[in-house]
């Protein structure tokens, strides 16, 4: 039944997916946009195929110890209605701090830079897969199955709200009216991938931009007369991309970083798990220390970009 549910979702999205990506190439065509190359569409399949094919080989174990976690459960739902409800809400609530640590955490960031690589916004970078994050995301929902959620409901609920995570890869939907105070928009996730200094580290939700708006982390996408026009891609882009430098560019300079003659263990540690752009003597800077730079309330120099940065 649980994989019958998985392939009907598949069924019925992937048309969605060849839809919605025709039709934006034949717009995007029609208005003189350059919103695809060959090149970038070609990376962010590749990347999928890398996450997808990982994700299917790791499977077994996360469901294992989800379901471990899931026979100790400390609570039961009565309500089937309450059940789905209480287990996309917080399942969501869940996605927003493990995204949310990979922004914040080097060493995670070094996994989810490959999502914010592509200098383009469409349906297509959507796919563009954070590789090995299959690996630990699912530690995060191990509190979903110690509630009583069922471990392929997990999975499910991840793969269905997913959907909308790719719809939200645009450049050719604006505002969507009341439904910009409650759910992740295309104009949000716009705001996400820039690399404007405003907009770093901001709108991390996947499915409720809720959880941005209660936790610090929103940004509106503002008119470019107010600030500046949207510029996608890494602060710090990518010298030569090729299929092993786009998946281990951080990894090298996280290598690098550790192996200075000149600083110590504490230093080593902050280049590990300190915030992207964090340096031990201030050669670089980090998304929050950026932005005291455009604010004025930090000197200008010395000023390099966050280290791969979003």
């Amino acid at each position: 039944m649980d994989s019958l549910r998985e392939q009907l979702l598949i069924l019925i999205s992937t048309p969605i997916y060849l839809i919605i990506i025709g039709l934006e190439v034949l717009l995007s065509n029609y208005r003189h946009r350059k919103l695809y190359t060959w090149k970038d569409t070609a990376v962010n399949c590749y990347l999928m195929l890398m996450n997808g094919a990982l994700d299917l080989l790791f499977r077994g174990v996360y469901i294992i110890v989800l379901d471990y976690f899931y026979r100790h459960q400390i609570f039961s739902f009565s309500h089937v209605l309450v059940y789905w409800f209480m287990l996309v809400l917080l399942e969501d609530f869940l996605y927003y701090w493990l995204h949310r640590f990979d922004h914040e955490v080097r060493l995670f960031w070094a996994v989810h830079v490959t999502h914010h690589s592509s200098e383009h916004m469409n349906f297509t970078v959507g796919f563009r897969s954070s590789v090995f994050q299959p690996l630990y995301r699912f530690i995060y929902f191990i509190p979903l199955a110690l509630m009583g959620f069922s471990p392929v409901d997990i999975v499910f609920v991840y793969s269905a709200t997913q959907i909308w995570g790719i719809f939200v890869h645009t450049e050719l939907i604006g505002k969507m009216g009341w439904l910009e105070h409650v759910l992740v928009t295309p104009s949000h996730h716009r705001v996400h991938h820039a690399s404007n200094v405003k907009y770093l580290d901001k709108n991390m939700g996947m499915f409720l931009i809720i959880w941005d708006k209660l936790f610090g982390t929103f940004q509106a996408e503002l008119p470019a007369e107010e600030y500046q026009p949207i510029k996608y891609g890494l602060t710090s882009p990518i010298k030569k991309e090729t299929p092993v430098t786009v998946v281990f560019h951080e990894w090298q300079s996280i290598f690098k970083d550790v192996n200075r003659a000149d600083i110590g263990w504490k230093e080593k540690f902050g280049y590990v798990f300190g915030p992207p752009g964090w340096s031990h003597d201030g050669s670089r800077l980090t998304s929050e220390q950026l932005r005291e730079v455009e604010a004025g309330n930090l000197p200008e120099e010395p000023v390099t970009v966050k280290a791969s940065g979003k």
